[in-house]
């Protein structure tokens, strides 16, 4: 973890209290942080997929447009 990441009181707040949910749950704790940490990684895959989906079908509707008014100009 970068220490960015790990500065950030909400972040760290956020872990800490994921990890108390596990463990009232009845993991232990030694699994509980090792869980958290990768459900927290997992969302932002997810998230940052989700982005580049967006991104992509964007870029694709402008090539579209793009394609589109060089063709009518050519003609």
């Amino acid at each position: 973890m970068s220490t960015e990441a790990t500065s950030d009181p909400i972040r760290k707040g956020a872990l800490a209290g994921l990890i108390a949910a596990l463990v009232d749950q009845g993991h232990p704790p030694q699994y509980a942080q090792v869980m958290a940490t990768s459900i927290i990684f997992q969302t932002d895959l997810d998230l940052r997929n989700a982005q580049i989906a967006s991104l992509l079908n964007w870029l694709k509707q402008e090539n579209e447009n793009i394609l589109g008014l060089t063709h009518s100009l050519r003609k």
